[in-house]
């Protein structure tokens, strides 16, 4: 066993002796032992279960002949961080994530991990350290926050968030915006539409890591207790079979990921985070493949912000197993890899049938014959954009209008809130980017406020930065190369047309090659808007969106 290297042998009675301090026996210590990982914390509503979720595993873990030993992972809730400085600390957390856990894992030579993650960069975080540490193990997520009730109707953040801009453009009072800020979100959980925390744990599942219901399943049910339970007795068969994450995050189990993700019609931050797990597993994904898996991949779903479809009833139609098993029909994924359940995608999918096909459309009727996101590239975005094409009204599918120029979000929101933004604007948000940011914040709020003031189907955004799950509309992010180094995005200038095809995957600006030519000999770079800590260090390795913005020794 790796954990040999600290409890075996005279060598290691100094490492015994503190076994001893924390009070385990000869009996526990004889035993795998076995890392938990948790990322509660009392901050993030996706987090304030997973004590509960932990003490499950624990259970499991200890049932199956394992010794848990609980450490923990950082969180940050987006929603609570959006549209402030703190905002710039949401992304970079994935990478602290990965190296924390890395860091502890290896330190202490855990047998097998059990990670229990739940909200945006937390999910991939946990990946990626999975993948580097390439010990057994099985991911359980603390689940997805019920919808709210407003009104009779079912709501969710990004209804929140869009009410704000309903109430700058006078079309709601402060007394309504205040039933959504009590009803929204009323329980504990990841929020409750297809964001990107809940994208990422459906994805978890999808790609293999987590067992079946890891990204449906409601924080509330005590169903999520039970498969807590059996994740902490699952790691322990996988011990034994020696099954570990890079046998199961294969070059075609991201392969089944990307095409689940079409589906599903995720958040576009999986294009960040899918690439920048595979990285880790050794395996490279450009996004020229992700356009080739959404050309053939119809998509089946439309959860909120696309839909009024919420979580819970995701989970209610059979869950992510049926959307695979839809998807199997047309012979559309590898069901020959193992996962960790032990079995194979095609073993754990069989007879999961779809119990709801309004909210999970059979594959003979999709809402749409391509997949729910789209990577575009054109004289803007040399090196890819990324937009959910789920979420995007089909007036907008093709658009052309004037280029509405901004620096920083705070600029662009005042412009929108003060009226200052017209029907056919494409408003443009640079110098947000990975590096420029730094930390490529989420665009939610100047996407709410153009969705609130009644813009979304006439209005488009493109940013160097990224964009919420919860964002909808023609909201176009990950432009690469960012404005920060130069790209293209840089030397737009206020009135120019930008012509947006998105079913024929391109993005320009109507302006001659010389004239940029020229515009990018007389540009100059910006001072880093942070000079010092973390962020400072993040901004000096990050690389691009378009590689998953994962960090690199210069």
């Amino acid at each position: 066993m790796k954990s040999d290297a600290v409890k075996m042998g005279m060598q290691t009675a100094p490492q015994r002796s503190l076994f001893n301090a924390l009070g385990l026996t000869e009996e526990e210590l004889s035993k795998p032992l076995v890392g938990i990982v948790s990322s509660y914390n009392e901050i993030v509503p996706g987090h304030m279960n997973i004590d509960k979720i932990v003490e499950a595993v624990k259970v499991g873990v200890a049932m199956a002949g394992g010794t848990p030993i609980v450490f923990p992972a950082i969180a940050v809730c987006d929603g609570i961080a959006m549209g402030h400085v703190g905002m710039k600390y949401s992304l970079v957390t994935r990478d602290l994530i990965a190296d924390s856990t890395e860091c502890m894992a290896a330190a202490h030579q855990f047998d097998a991990l059990v990670m229990v993650p739940n909200c945006d960069k937390n999910v991939p975080g946990l990946l990626m350290a999975a993948a580097r540490l390439n010990v057994p193990t099985v991911f359980v997520s603390g689940g997805p926050m019920l919808a709210g009730h407003v009104q009779g109707k079912k709501t969710s953040l990004s209804s929140m968030f869009e009410a704000v801009g309903a109430h700058a453009a006078g079309k709601m009072s402060e007394e309504e915006v205040n039933d959504y800020v009590c009803n929204a979100c009323p329980t504990c959980g990841s929020c409750s539409g297809m964001y990107t925390a809940n994208s990422m744990n459906c994805l978890t599942e999808a790609i293999g890591m987590g067992l079946q219901g890891n990204g449906t399943i409601p924080a509330v049910y005590s169903q999520r207790i039970k498969l807590a339970k059996h994740a902490g007795m699952k790691v322990m068969e996988l011990l034994e079979k020696n099954i570990r994450p890079k046998d199961i995050m294969t070059q075609k189990a991201f392969e089944n990921a990307l095409t689940i993700d079409m589906a599903l019609g995720c958040s576009t931050n999986t294009m960040l985070h899918l690439p920048a797990i595979a990285h880790e597993a050794g395996v490279e994904i450009n996004l020229d493949i992700a356009n080739q898996i959404s050309a053939k991949t119809p998509n089946l779903c439309h959860l909120a912000p696309a839909g009024h479809h919420y979580m819970e009833e995701l989970n209610e139609a059979g869950g992510i197993y049926a959307v695979m098993n839809e998807l199997n029909k047309k012979g559309l994924l590898h069901t020959d890899l193992i996962t960790a359940t032990g079995k194979t995608v095609g073993e754990n999918i069989a007879g999961c049938e779809n119990k709801n096909q309004e909210i999970i459309r059979p594959i003979e009727n999709p809402y749409s014959q391509t997949g729910g996101i789209a990577v575009l590239r054109g004289n803007i975005a040399p090196d890819s954009c990324v937009v959910k094409r789920s979420a995007v009204v089909p007036e907008m599918m093709e658009h052309e209008g004037p280029a509405r120029v901004f620096d920083c979000e705070e600029d662009a929101i005042d412009a929108i809130k003060g009226g200052k933004i017209s029907a056919g604007d494409v408003v443009v948000i640079r110098y947000e980017g990975p590096k420029g940011g730094p930390g490529m914040r989420e665009m939610l709020n100047p996407t709410s406020a153009i969705a609130g003031m009644g813009l979304g189907s006439s209005v488009a955004l493109i940013t160097d930065g990224r964009f919420s799950g919860a964002s909808r509309g023609a909201s176009i992010g990950h432009v690469s190369p960012e404005a920060a180094v130069g790209g293209p995005i840089a030397l737009i200038e206020e009135g120019d047309i930008i012509s947006i095809n998105i079913p024929a995957n391109t993005i320009n600006v109507k302006v001659s090659e010389d004239e940029l030519a020229k515009r990018k000999e007389n540009w100059t770079p910006k001072e880093p808007k942070v000079k010092t800590g973390y962020l400072a260090r993040y901004a000096s390795m990050v690389t691009s969106a378009d590689r998953g913005a994962i960090l690199e020794i210069k």
